[in-house]
Formats: C-alpha cells, sequence, structure tokens
C-alpha cells in the first residue's frame, strides 16, 4: 500500500495522504484508514506501467537527526559497548556469486561518477547534510542500504511517529491510488498549491515540499514547519528529536544548521522563480505530457484546478509560486525534542551564511559529480569513528586520513 501525503486544497477540509501508519505517542496507532475512506494501493495498470517506489517523488527525505545521534557519544558507557557490535562485511558478492572485498568490487565498476554508479537522478538535503557529518560513513550507506542496526531503526521509527503526530495538528490524512512517478510527483505538486494560500494568509503549514538545482544537480527535501513570527519574519523550524534528555554536541548541530540553511537556499529560489520546468524534467526524467491518473485528476478538479497532464499542474505550480509575493526565509530555527516526554529541550536560530552554505556545496558536490574521491573525517573529529558500524571496512582510515585509492599511484611509483 502506498499512501501520499496531500493537503487538499481550498474546498478539502485540511486532508493529507501518508505513507506512514506508525504507532504515535501515548500508543495511539495511526492507519490511512482511520483518517479517511480512501485507501492507496500502488499497482500497475499494465505490465509496462511502472510500479512506484516510496523514493519515486522525489520528495523522500530524512528530516530528522535520530540517525546520528547514536554517534554524539554523549554517554560513554553506551558508546564503548556499541564498539562490539560487528559491521557490515568487508567481503561483497561478485558477478559469479563469490566474494569479493570491497575495495575489488568498487573498482570493477565502470561508472564514471558517483550519481551514475548509484544510479541517483537527483539527491536529498539529507545527503549532503550526512557528508558534513562523515562523508566517507554517507558513502558506505549507499554502497551498503541494506545495512542498517535495529537501534537505529527503532530510533528513526520514533522520530516519524513524533513528526507525524506534528503533521496531524494541522491535517487530516487521505490516501490517492498512484501507479506512476508523474503521478507521485503530481500529488506533491498538489500539496505544495494547497499550502501557497495558507502561508499567503500567514498561517502554519508543515512538511513543505522544496527541489531546486544546485551546481548542475537537483537536490530535494521537505522543511518541517514555516509560518510567520508576530513581526511578521517567515520562520523555518525544523524538529529534531532525541533519545535522551540532552542537547546535541556541537558536531551534531553543525550538520543541523547546514541542512536547515540548504533548505533556505532551496526555498528562496523557487519563491524567486529561479527554479523551472525543464531542469526539474531533464533531472527526473518526468513525462510532463503524460495525462494524471483518474484519482489524482479527480482530487485536483475537486480542488478547483483545471488541468489534466503532469505538465499542466508543473506550470500551475511555478506560476502559483512566482505570482504568490511569498517573501525568503528570514530566520532558521532547530527545535530539539526529547522523544519520550516531548519536552523542548532547546533551540538553536541559525545564522544564514550564503558564501559558507555555497562553498561546502561545491565541495559536497564535487564528489557525487566524480571529480574527487570522498573523504572521511579529520584527525581532530577521529572520535566519530569510535561507533561507526563501517570502521572496520572504512579505507580513509587504513590510509590514516587519506582515501587509499589516493595512495596507490605513489607505491606504483616508488616501485
Amino acid at each position: 500500500m502506498q499512501t501520499w501525503s496531500f493537503r487538499a486544497p481550498f474546498s478539502f477540509p485540511n486532508l493529507v495522504i501518508s505513507a506512514f501508519c506508525l504507532s504515535l505517542p501515548g500508543g495511539r496507532s495511526t492507519k490511512s484508514q482511520d483518517l479517511c475512506p480512501i485507501q492507496s494501493c500502488a499497482m500497475a495498470e499494465t505490465e509496462e506501467e511502472e510500479v512506484v517506489s516510496a523514493e519515486a517523488s522525489g520528495f523522500s527525505d530524512l528530516s530528522d537527526s535520530e540517525f546520528l545521534e547514536v554517534l554524539d557519544l554523549e554517554d560513554t558507557q553506551e558508546s564503548n559497548a556499541s564498539l562490539s557490535k560487528p559491521g557490515p562485511s568487508s567481503e561483497l558478492p561478485g558477478k559469479d556469486g563469490k566474494l569479493i572485498s570491497l575495495e575489488k568490487w568498487k573498482r570493477g565498476l565502470d561508472v564514471s561518477s558517483p550519481m551514475e554508479r548509484f544510479h541517483l537522478k537527483y539527491l536529498y538535503v539529507t545527503d549532503l547534510s550526512t557528508q558534513n557529518w562523515c562523508e566517507q560513513q554517507m558513502v558506505y550507506e549507499k554502497e551498503l542500504p541494506d545495512f542498517l542496526v535495529p537501534e537505529k531503526a527503532a530510533v528513526l521509527d520514533t522520530g516519524a511517529c513524533i513528526h507525524l503526530a506534528r503533521e496531524l495538528e494541522v491535517h487530516d490524512l487521505v490516501t490517492i491510488p498512484i501507479t506512476t512517478k508523474e503521478d507521485a510527483w503530481a500529488v506533491k505538486f498538489l500539496n505544495i498549491l494547497s499550502m501557497i494560500p495558507t502561508l499567503q494568509s500567514e498561517g502554519r503549514i508543515r512538511e513543505f515540499p522544496v527541489f531546486g538545482e544546485v551546481e548542475g544537480v537537483l537536490l530535494v527535501g521537505v522543511i518541517d514547519e514555516l509560518h510567520y513570527t508576530a513581526k511578521g519574519e517567515l520562520e523555518l523550524v525544523e524538529l529534531k528529536t532525541r533519545r535522551r534528555p540532552v542537547l546535541p554536541l556541537e558536531a551534531q548541530k553543525k550538520k543541523d544548521c547546514f541542512q536547515v540553511s540548504l533548505y533556505k537556499h532551496i526555498f528562496d529560489a523557487m519563491v524567486q522563480g529561479k527554479v523551472t520546468t525543464d531542469s526539474l524534467i531533464h533531472h527526473t526524467k518526468l513525462r510532463p505530457e503524460k495525462p494524471l491518473g483518474p484519482s489524482v485528476l479527480r482530487h485536483a478538479q475537486q480542488g478547483g484546478f483545471s488541468v489534466k497532464s503532469l505538465g499542466d499542474l508543473m506550470e500551475l505550480v511555478f506560476l502559483s509560486l512566482t505570482l504568490s509575493d511569498l517573501p525568503v526565509i528570514d530566520i532558521l530555527k532547530i527545535e530539539y525534542i526529547h522523544q519520550e516526554t516531548s519536552t523542548v529541550l532547546g533551540t538553536e536560530i541559525v545564522a544564514f551564511e550564503e558564501k559558507e552554505v555555497r562553498g561546502k556545496v561545491q565541495h559536497y558536490m564535487a564528489y557525487w559529480m566524480g571529480h574527487r574521491e570522498p573523504q572521511g573525517v579529520d584527525m581532530e573529529e577521529a572520535w566519530k569513528c569510535r561507533t561507526c558500524n563501517y570502521a572496520d571496512i572504512c579505507e580513509w582510515r587504513k590510509g590514516g586520513g587519506v582515501h587509499s585509492s589516493m595512495l596507490e599511484p605513489q607505491a606504483k611509483k616508488a616501485k
């Protein structure tokens, strides 16, 4: 079953489609059928039709910091205990089924850039913010996607529940059947159209999709919350939940600050008319001429939108964004909340430094474009390796802070 977050426009009483079926705080279980009469099952209409994956819409984004919280080392005993947990194998199956080393497996990949190697059309904001923590670790997570320790999975589930509960405070959920990636993106576009007038009327919106081309790569994400302050300033709030009732270390805050700065960078470009349909189609390979599915079309018409294809809807979205008079984001705030008690542990006001953000983005994108090797942490942040599940196979560590492939030419030359 597949459902998508849909903030119903205008005539709808704040309806949403969500892919979650989770336990909410307080023991309440929420399923799509509990919230509205419509259910969704992403099944192909024909054998040639593409079945939409969970990421097909391009807006799935890990917008929380729970995944890295176990690396904070706030509890020495927990950190030391985690060192004994087995990491991923340093051997992977080759073409003949026999195990080969990770290094040999990577050398056998005949591609020119990580974007091609991982078959990516776009990146998530969290991909770049994870690079801010440890780029080499992020690469291993891409290379070994099936490896996720139970503790981290549980932390992520809890964070997702809290985010969902927050989302339900401002709208209900509804489900729409989809069969193509065009339908999935169409639902997200409908969400944007429904949230623009709410934000214009100084209302509060949550889970706002953002996307834009940055350094030649499409970057997408989801803003937790946007609202206006008493002074009329547009404020972005990023929710971060914590397993323990303590604030994160500075290294974690640094990663979170970079994440919200990227959200502002992309959102500002959207409302300033700098994001184009041509760029989006080029990166996602969407088919704008494809007619909307019957369920998506019906909801669009009920909302007062006279559209027939994805292209019609895209033009309406970009026109609405540029004509909406929405301002750029004035304030960036991170709110840290204890998972168990929902207590606010503290807030962080982020100073947006455009030059610094652009510099980091250029550096991180250079890896994705294949212009440099991935890098691990600097020596002063080697403590992050203590709880990294990839420490045993990390080429950066084995090279003493230099990627092993960088040493090969020097070794050959020495011979």
